[in-house]
């Protein structure tokens, strides 16, 4: 056996370099965080040939003194952590000490800084030896500039795993443009080969809207959410897109811990479960969200290069990120205003279910027909609604200053005394303190698939069957949890003729069906008979009905208590914790149960949703407005479209060029 020594400083260096070197990206990834440690306002990064060659980065940042460079390429010297109060309270992105001499120890590196209370700066120099010069005067202003030549040129092993030139700095930009988005108050530039890639100006303080438009573009601004929201001494703010910009790869998910951008499975869960039900299946989320979290309660040394954390109270972080985003996608694209109250908790009280439910609903969305005269309806105990602006328990057809214009009005001379006296037909007058609802109200039926809907800024143009869809989808999930979801009985039962297959389907699958609202029994073989369905899917045809809930039954994973949220009995599933750690989320198996049970039910409401080319008249059309309106995360149908688009009068001014 060979016998047990200590290693020599240098090898040490070199292994530790391992870790946290594993690329030029590492390189600049670690002295961009000792710049924004050292508080400064600008950095300039120099890069030739993807940063192997070169890598310099000057900040102006309070800088290093004389008497500390030497000390500053020492291997665990720092400045950031002096106790273990420390190490359980940091609030630096490096604390370490690993950085700089790791990179010194596999590259050639010059060291030149300057305080603000000295003269003149101060140069050393490492060769990646041992050997470390004392430092020599130069002339540099306050701050401090870092360069490294020839990365890993005394360690061939690791050279040969660099990729090309392009592709390495590709890396470089990459990582230069996360940390941009966190540090907008930071003026950024990024040069390779002396031609400027990245040239970003100081802008707000934080999280910066300017700054997230320059380097995501102006697709995702648009197509975002933002959000602030304060609870249990957690704050999550940021920008989360709508459904349907979502992506085909998780290409564009920034999620940042106190500042630091992380890779997190539990807050990775959190996000996906609150989008698990507006997105294509295959599609990812696009997202930029900051945390800010106590200090002590989070755990950022748990990996080499600082890329994962671990937080004290997982389950509360979970639950706070989702509600939050979850509530934040219920409101959809008209709730703005209240996203960014600051100081609302993501989880709704019991004062605001209260004052949600004593909001009058409108009828069953299943049955359009009757909006002529809806009765009003109390809206079923623990009904959660987000806060609309100017939302307005407003009844189509009640004569209170509604639109109920049709074609007629479209036609010359159709106007006459006698329709404009009609309450139902009369138009708002500057005299009515009638405010407009946030979807306006409606115009007229274009092409028998859309509803146009006049707002008080511009015009609406919903998708109806997209719309009524999700209104009765989110329905339908509200009733299957909760238990109470009504059946309607068939005064004849409605033979179909199956498969055996099929027919042995439904029967071991009869008491999750029957949860479900369809009541099916076996008259043979290959024949059933659908004797009730559910209420709210009264006048849809109850054999494809039952065709199509078969089929997806058939998929697996739907079980009786997964209609209630257990896990399965046999504990199905590896388990999301198994990432976690805390026991965050339900499962990969209860988790798949939904899943299964959500794709039923939105077959479900699919076939109760109004048809293409079906005429509605105006009063049918407003309900569907104020459904909409009433409805969570009715701004996207089932499969994660949009179900309503808004143009400004701004935008209509522009097709026509008026005001130029």
């Amino acid at each position: 056996m060979p016998t047990i020594r200590t290693l020599p400083p240098q090898l040490i260096n070199q292994i530790a370099a391992g870790e946290v070197v594993e690329r030029p990206a590492s390189v600049v990834k670690e002295l961009l965080e000792n710049s924004l440690d050292a508080g400064a306002r600008r950095i300039d990064v120099d890069v030739e040939r993807g940063g192997t060659k070169l890598i310099r980065i000057r900040d102006d940042g309070v800088g290093i003194g004389r008497d500390q460079l030497v000390l500053a390429l020492s291997r665990h010297a720092t400045s950031k952590i002096a106790s273990l109060d420390d190490l359980e309270a940091v609030g630096t992105m490096g604390f370490r000490g690993e950085a700089l001499p790791s990179i010194a120890s596999v590259s050639r590196l010059d060291l030149v800084s300057r305080t603000a209370q000295e003269g003149h700066g101060w140069r050393v120099s490492a060769d990646g030896s041992d050997h470390i010069d004392a430092p020599q005067p130069a002339a540099h202003a306050t701050g401090t500039t870092v360069e490294i030549h020839d990365l890993f040129y005394n360690v061939p092993a690791r050279r040969k795993f660099l990729r090309t030139e392009k592709t390495e700095f590709g890396h470089v930009e990459h990582m230069l443009r996360r940390m941009a988005l966190a540090h907008g108050e930071v003026a950024l530039r990024l040069q390779h080969n002396g031609r400027t890639v990245l040239d970003l100006a100081a802008g707000e303080e934080g999280f910066s809207a300017q700054r997230l438009r320059s380097l995501l573009g102006d697709g995702f601004m648009d197509a975002s959410l933002i959000l602030d929201q304060t609870a249990v001494g957690l704050r999550l703010a940021g920008w989360i897109a709508q459904p349907a910009f979502a992506r085909s790869q998780a290409d564009m998910q920034f999620f940042y811990v106190n500042g630091r951008l992380v890779r997190d499975k539990l807050v990775t869960h959190a996000v996906r479960q609150s989008y698990q039900d507006v997105l294509h299946h295959g599609r990812h989320p696009a997202y930029v969200l900051f945390l800010q979290v106590p200090p002590r309660q989070v755990d950022v040394n748990v990996h080499p290069a600082k890329q994962e954390v671990r937080f004290r109270e997982g389950r509360q972080v979970h639950d706070f990120i989702f509600r939050t985003l979850h509530r934040r996608l219920a409101g959809g694209a008209r709730s703005d205003a209240d996203a960014l109250d600051g100081g609302r908790s993501g989880v709704p009280s019991d004062a605001d279910a209260d004052a949600d439910n004593r909001v009058p609903a409108q009828a069953s969305p299943m049955s359009l027909s009757d909006a002529r005269e809806p009765p009003v309806a109390e809206r079923p105990a623990g009904t959660s609604t987000y806060p609309m602006p100017g939302r307005l328990p407003l009844r189509a057809g009640d004569g209170r200053g509604a639109y109920a214009a049709a074609f007629d009005f479209q036609r010359p001379g159709a106007i006459s005394g006698d329709v404009m006296a009609s309450p139902a037909m009369a138009m708002p007058t500057a005299d009515d303190d009638q405010e407009i609802p946030p979807l306006g109200f409606a115009i007229g039926q274009l092409s028998g698939v859309y509803v146009l809907a006049q707002a008080e800024d511009g015009l609406v143009i919903v998708d109806m069957h997209a719309a009524h869809e999700r209104i009765g989808y989110e329905r339908l999930k509200q009733s299957a949890t909760s238990g109470a979801l009504r059946r309607q009985p068939l005064l004849v039962p409605v033979v179909v003729h199956v498969s055996t297959v099929e027919a042995d389907l439904a029967e071991h699958h009869a008491s999750v069906m029957e949860r479900l609202g369809l009541v099916v029994g076996r008259l043979g073989e290959g024949k059933l008979a659908v004797r009730e369905i559910p209420a709210l899917l009264q006048g849809s045809d109850p054999e494809r009905l039952l065709r199509d809930v078969l089929a997806d039954l058939g998929s697996g994973g739907v079980t009786a208590e997964g209609l209630t949220g257990r896990q399965p009995a046999d504990g199905a599933g590896d388990g999301v914790d198994a990432g976690i750690g805390d026991g965050a989320g339900d499962g990969v198996g209860s988790e798949r149960v939904l899943g299964e049970i959500n794709a039923v039910l939105s077959t479900m409401a699919c076939h109760g949703a109004v048809r293409a080319n079906r005429r509605l008249t105006i009063a049918e059309m407003n309900a569907l407005l104020r459904d909409m309106e009433r409805t969570e995360r009715a701004d996207q149908c089932n499969h994660g479209r949009p179900t309503w688009i808004k143009l400004s009068q701004r935008q209509l001014d522009g097709l026509f060029m008026r005001g130029r």
